[in-house]
């Protein structure tokens, strides 16, 4: 969220802008046509206003284990709320003014709630007063025949139900950029002496088994519709809000290795009007997710070493999630997912989508956290118990390097298609809050094995 710090004087243009801006939203619509009409400029850009607020878990680093099942589950609730909050104001049902209010004492009462839980086994957390307040935040709207047809995929589903559609909050046409545009901007550490250069693949296929749901087991354990989005899974066949680390080591996998690890991601949607299976489901239509799921073209799974020495096993069941389904609100700080096109790869977008010329596919690729702290599978924010190498490839200081998990996922979008990868309602379908998740289920023989190809220099399977 942006600070506020001395007020400065508006340009005349600015100030026309922001008097719709107070109208609008004070109305409850989202929508301002024609930003910049009044400023004389030729291109108009119209503007969607969405709910901005603090994320309190990613502050919250010192959870007791005693409390951590309560907070997970007043984490989720905060999100439900803003999800709620996002719907009313999409479809008009309540004031700019008067729903900040309404979120503000619900949000209050829940972090109260959440450090009460943390305050009984453990000093109670500070500053959490500074994390109730939500605000409104702008952005480009989506493109007009992108509005349309993510409208009629709602439609089709909710006037079955004599429910309001929930369709907007789509991509806007500023969030796609041509490829070709894109200078190189790959850069890769050089290898040093000793360096680890093999790898582990893993074969897990595509999810041609159709294993989706929206649920959050890292970060919403328990909790039905924990994501607010549709998720892709392969690898272990039942990972739900519900798995265990038992059931996840008693489950089948799709992967041929027998690895058992629960990898997945958002779905990847064509912004196409049709209705999908959920679309009148938590996670899908409920949550203006629409439009038919693309099922991946490719997918590879890839656990790779460090240029600066030996990598040591991951423990079993360590959680490990990269990227931020919040970035478009919470800043792009935690953003980590790439957009490419096949044959332009060396060229990775963080916040735009590619828009590839014909014969390319798109392609997200996750590269993992590659250090470790050596004692935690998760820790409170699901972050610092991991760490991002440095430029140089060398882990920071209490870190030791793991086999680094790097996915790439392609998909042939048809041409001149939107697309959109499923987010939280507010996050409006932003390509900076694209993100993978991970838990590492392999059997202690099988991460060995993984860790001795690796640090052998040898490809494996």
């Amino acid at each position: 969220m942006s600070q506020k710090g001395h007020k400065r004087r508006l340009k005349p243009a600015h100030k026309a802008l922001a008097a719709v801006s107070a109208l609008v939203l004070g109305g409850g619509g989202i929508m301002i046509i024609a930003q910049g009409a009044s400023a004389g400029q030729g291109s108009k850009a119209p503007v969607t206003a969405t709910i901005d607020c603090p994320d309190v878990g990613d502050k919250l680093t010192n959870v007791p284990q005693a409390a951590r099942a309560d907070v997970d589950k007043k984490l989720a609730q905060l999100d439900t709320q803003i999800a709620d909050a996002y719907q009313k104001l999409s479809t008009g049902q309540a004031r700019g003014d008067a729903l900040l209010g309404q979120l503000k004492q619900q949000r209050g009462q829940t972090i109260n709630q959440l450090s009460n839980s943390i305050g009984q086994s453990a000093e109670r957390p500070k500053g959490m007063e500074s994390l109730v307040a939500c605000t409104m935040k702008q952005a480009a709207a989506a493109d007009p025949a992108d509005a349309g047809a993510a409208q009629n995929a709602a439609a089709k589903g909710a006037a079955a139900q004599g429910k309001a559609p929930q369709g907007k909050g789509g991509p806007a046409r500023s969030d796609f950029v041509s490829i070709s545009s894109i200078r190189p901007n790959v850069k890769t550490p050089a290898n040093r002496n000793g360096a680890s250069t093999g790898s582990l693949s893993v074969q897990c296929g595509r999810n041609e088994n159709n294993h989706f749901n929206p649920d959050n087991v890292i970060v919403a354990p328990g909790v039905s519709n924990g994501a607010h989005h549709m998720h892709d899974y392969v690898g272990n066949k039942i990972t739900d809000a519900f798995s265990t680390n038992n059931s996840l080591a008693a489950a089948g996998t799709t992967c041929t290795n027998g690895d058992q690890s629960a990898y997945y991601w958002p779905v990847l949607r064509l912004r196409d009007g049709r209705a999908e299976k959920d679309v009148n489901a938590p996670g899908g239509g409920q949550d203006a997710n629409v439009g038919t799921i693309l099922k991946p073209k490719q997918v590879t799974t890839d656990f790779k070493g460090s240029p600066n020495g030996k990598v040591t096993a991951m423990p079993r069941f360590m959680r490990i999630i990269t990227g931020d389904a919040k970035a478009f609100t919470n800043g792009p700080g935690n953003a980590n997912a790439s957009w490419s096109c096949t044959g332009f790869e060396n060229r990775q977008l963080k916040d735009k989508y590619p828009v590839c010329p014909k014969g390319s596919d798109v392609v997200r690729t996750f590269k993992f956290q590659s250090c470790w702290d050596g004692k935690n599978i998760d820790s409170a924010n699901h972050r610092t118990h991991v760490a991002f190498a440095n430029a140089n490839g060398s882990c920071p200081n209490g870190f030791k390097a793991i086999p680094q998990l790097v996915q790439r996922i392609v998909y042939a979008v048809p041409a001149g298609s939107q697309f959109a990868v499923d987010s939280f309602p507010e996050q409006l379908h932003k390509p900076v809050t694209d993100h993978g998740d991970f838990i590492n289920v392999m059997k202690d023989g099988l991460m060995a094995n993984a860790v001795r190809c690796i640090n052998d220099g040898r490809a494996c399977r």
